[in-house]
């Protein structure tokens, strides 16, 4: 390959990520290796930025993280950019996610993200066991962890800057009916729809997604979108992957995401597919 990026973005869930939930010492140290020669290396994740330090090795770094699907930007302590959902929307997706008995979990920045209380019994139930065949198992781990440890239970929403809602259902006709009905809110409160597998969907600001925070991000270091490479998955990774100058698919990425990609890596997020993509195209060091 004769393109050398001079700043590679990677997505994390399907991506450096494996199934277990968990980025190997062998992506943290060929990172490492590329940073050393220069080139820039960041997070794009649909995760928010409180999320990450437990999935990670110890000392992992990368320049900076586009978190929560563009929703928020960092750069060691510096907040590079931020948006954050309208207490408005907020309080009319609630309200009709309890209708429809909806999975959710309300991300607001700088604290655990939010399930009301009055909602947590049917919120819980769509985490009973056994898990669902459709049902992707590093989903699964994540919403047990979040029911278990994760979301702060509350009475009311306390909060007033909030990166994201996700959620979930255990089968796709009930998560396929809630896109149906956020699709006929968006008439009414515009926002973005992001999803990352076929048993959930993410709603952040109108018009912010992966691409809006790659964008921000390359300003921020006075980078320009051709000089870049981008690795990716899921749906939620479509405008990342369309705006880079050379998309990569992971080789567990359904066909759609392949088709856009001008290559797709030999080996699975499972088999550190990012670690050896990176070590065989950028570096000769053998780690």
């Amino acid at each position: 390959m004769e393109f050398k990026p001079k700043a590679i973005f990677l997505d994390m869930d399907g991506t450096i990520l494996n199934h277990q939930n968990k980025v190997s010492i062998h992506t943290k140290e060929i990172i490492d290796v590329l940073r050393i020669q220069g080139i820039f290396v960041f997070v794009a994740t649909g995760r928010a930025f409180g999320e990450i330090e437990e999935l990670v090795p110890s000392g992992f770094q990368v320049d900076g993280f586009v978190t929560s699907n563009g929703m928020a930007g960092y750069v060691g302590d510096e907040v590079v950019f931020k948006h954050s959902l309208s207490l408005e929307l907020v309080e009319t997706v609630i309200k009709k996610a309890r209708e429809h008995k909806v999975y959710y979990e309300l991300f607001p920045y700088g604290t655990a993200r939010i399930t009301l209380k009055q909602d947590q019994e049917y919120v819980e139930a769509e985490i009973r066991d056994p898990k669902p065949e459709s049902v992707g198992i590093n989903e699964w781990l994540s919403r047990k962890q979040a029911i278990k440890e994760d979301i702060a239970w509350k009475e009311q929403i306390e909060a007033n800057e909030f990166s994201k809602f996700y959620f979930f259902a255990r089968t796709k006709e009930h998560i396929n009916s809630w896109k149906n009905e956020l699709e006929q809110l968006k008439k009414e409160i515009d926002f973005t729809m992001s999803v990352s597998s076929e048993h959930n969907v993410e709603v952040m600001v109108a018009n912010v997604n992966k691409a809006t925070g790659v964008q921000q991000m390359l300003h921020r270091f006075g980078l320009s979108e051709s000089e870049t490479l981008a690795i990716g998955d899921s749906d939620n990774d479509f405008p990342m992957l369309r705006l880079v100058n050379y998309p990569v698919a992971m080789k567990n990425a359904p066909d759609r995401i392949k088709e856009i990609a001008n290559e797709v890596t030999d080996f699975t997020c499972d088999e550190d597919g990012v670690y050896y993509y990176l070590k065989s195209k950028f570096t000769e060091i053998i780690l």
